[in-house]
């Protein structure tokens, strides 16, 4: 006769513990698409307001008679409404990041949480940081320029759609490219590289970040060079980090 199986003594508690996760997920995730959709309902009625500053840096250079277009019938409409849609993103993103970081905090170590709270701070302002360099620097001058290479007898006549996915992929390359310092943390943190690879390998980040700038600007050396030079900068800013944040927590371990 075989003997009967015997549930383990943890089978419940980690079905338990399983979903009492996943109620805790599921109500962070919520709060976090209230916290968009609240924003996104603020800016529905500026939809048109906030397109227009948005379009700014074309438009004032665009030459006399020139304007954008809609070339589909519901655009005029569902273009803003996209728009105030990625504005609402933005806007809430510290209250989603938030959410998330009220749910993997439990879980993580006292020194992984010394270390985290400072990156995701960081991480976000230098996201900003970098949609705002796009925006106010480098986007005026790469209309300037492709305004000016124009061929004679071309009219510029952009879009509105096509230039809302140009800029918003834009400000996302933008804003990915900023967070150098919180990668070269990151790497350095779990050992990838030490603050040594990191200083010797100066040459490399340079040529690097001008490669990576070449690929995602607009086709003209002024753009290609406002990106290289301040990635190049926040390679030296991560290398700093690296010397505040991991090394007086590695000789208190030592001590």
């Amino acid at each position: 006769m075989a003997a009967p199986e015997l549930e383990g003594p943890d089978d419940g508690g980690l079905e338990e513990s399983l979903f009492s996760h996943l109620i805790e997920l599921r109500s962070r995730l919520l709060r976090a698409i209230v916290a968009v959709l609240v924003v996104l309902a603020a800016l529905i009625p500026f939809a048109n307001r906030l397109y227009t500053e948005l379009a700014a840096p074309l438009v004032s250079r665009l030459p006399a008679g020139a304007h954008l277009i809609a070339t589909e019938v519901a655009s005029p409409f569902v273009t803003p409404l996209k728009l105030a849609f990625y504005a609402a993103l933005f806007i809430a993103m510290p209250v989603v990041v938030y959410q998330l970081w009220a749910f993997v905090s439990p879980g993580l170590y006292r020194n992984e949480k010394r270390l985290a709270r400072p990156l995701l701070v960081a991480a976000l302002l230098l996201f900003y940081l970098g949609c705002a360099f796009a925006y106010f620097l480098v986007l005026p001058a790469a209309f300037r320029f492709l305004t000016a290479v124009t061929p004679q007898g071309v009219e510029m006549m952009t879009d509105i759609t096509h230039y809302l996915d140009f800029v918003m992929l834009m400000f996302f390359a933008f804003g990915l490219c900023f967070e150098v310092p919180v990668a070269v943390v990151i790497l350095a943190a779990i050992g990838a590289v030490s603050l040594d690879q990191l200083r010797s390998g100066r040459r490399y980040a340079i040529v690097g970040a001008f490669a990576i700038a070449a690929f995602i600007t607009p086709p003209d050396i002024t753009s290609m060079i406002m990106l290289a030079i301040p990635m190049c900068l926040l390679y030296e800013l991560g290398i700093l980090a690296v010397r505040w944040l991991l090394h007086p927590a590695k000789k208190a371990e030592a001590a």
